[in-house]
């Protein structure tokens, strides 16, 4: 049995206090995603200058859980058959993410090899190379461990990525007025009492069962494919009611915001504002692939650049239920990425940069 810290007890409740509040606020001001943005905002700054903020872990994962619970509600059978003819599309996406992480980091290697005279080239090459992967931050940052890389520059670099994307695309899609692909059937928007609690013992035990197994993201992603598999059988037990949702994406927002310490600032300013640079370059660059895509598919370009956008699965998904943007197409594209990004970045890694070479000088 666990003890919980009293100050640690305080600091999270002093946190999740200001994350509401800042929720609140957003939503009065008509923001985008309030519920996320506005904690996720609000603990990054206090985190910044100082202030005792906190995420507890089991909160965090409960709010994966709610999330993705209700996203697996949206892949019914006619949604699968339309996502099933866009294999290419979702193959092409994953291809282009891959190139697009690997240019990123050779250019973060080519912009920074002349001026960190401290850390040896094999060292930076797999720091930049790490930092640029699209996707999987937190499993990045691993990996980067294992080859000997600077994790402090990863980590910094996904945090900053993260935020930056979070926060510029549902506002730009928000005021632009765009609209995407809504499909959820007005069975699945009901909330039935005993159908919830069975659809939280399901997916519970399928986010149990991936954390076991050490798979990625385990309670977002095991509640997904449980509440997708049932929606899949035709098996409406029930919607998950908007105030669950809401407080997941706060406790999500918070533990976003609480990756940036006081000394992430000190932390290489000139790496930061490449990555920050390079960032927005990054978000272009999907648009017009985004752009493609729809020209050759038919499908909303809105939709499809949430789903090809250098930001996280759980925080494109969130944006792209919250303003109605095509939830199955954005999940099904950045789940078969984060799949894909998870056994390829590491061995591609290893035969574009072989062991001799990044042993020379």
């Amino acid at each position: 049995m666990f003890r919980i810290r009293p100050s640690f007890f305080i600091r999270t409740l002093a946190t999740l206090a200001l994350a509401w509040g800042a929720a609140a606020l957003c939503e009065a001001l008509h923001t985008p995603l309030p519920w996320m943005i506005g904690p996720l905002l609000a603990t990054s700054v206090v985190s910044i200058v100082g202030g005792p903020t906190e995420s507890w872990g089991p909160l965090r994962n409960a709010g994966q859980w709610t999330i993705g619970a209700a996203l697996g509600l949206y892949f019914t059978p006619e949604v699968v058959v339309l996502i099933g003819g866009l294999w290419w599309g979702i193959v092409l996406g994953i291809v282009w993410a891959l190139f697009l992480g690997w240019l990123f980091g050779a250019w973060l290697y080519r912009v920074h090899a002349p001026r960190m005279h401290g850390v040896p080239a094999p060292m930076l090459r797999a720091t930049s190379y790490f930092a640029g992967a699209i996707g999987a931050a937190s499993e990045m940052t691993l990996l980067s461990e294992r080859e000997n890389a600077r994790t402090d520059l990863v980590a910094a670099s996904h945090s900053l990525r993260l935020l930056i994307v979070t926060v510029t695309i549902p506002f730009a899609l928000q005021f632009s007025g765009l609209h995407g692909l809504d499909i959820l059937p007005p069975t699945l928007r009901v909330v039935n009492g005993p159908g919830l609690a069975l659809m939280a013992v399901l997916t519970g035990a399928g986010a149990l069962l991936m954390d076991r197994l050490g798979r990625a993201n385990p309670w977002f992603m095991g509640a997904m494919l449980v509440s997708m598999s049932l929606t899949m059988a035709g098996l409406s037990l029930s919607a998950v009611p908007q105030g669950l949702v809401n407080a997941a994406q706060l406790v999500i927002g918070v533990s976003l915001g609480v990756r940036f310490r006081r000394d992430f600032l000190r932390t290489a300013p000139r790496w930061l504002a490449t990555v920050a640079v390079g960032t927005l370059a990054l978000m272009a660059v999907c648009a017009l692939f985004a752009g493609a895509l729809a020209w050759a598919t038919g499908l909303p370009w809105v939709t499809l650049l949430l789903g090809t956008s250098p930001g996280g699965i759980t925080e494109m998904a969130i944006t792209a239920k919250v303003l109605q943007l095509g939830v199955p197409v954005v999940t099904a594209f950045q789940v078969c990425r984060l799949i894909a990004v998870l056994m390829l970045v590491d061995p591609l890694y290893r035969r574009i940069y072989p062991r001799d070479e990044k042993k020379a000088p």
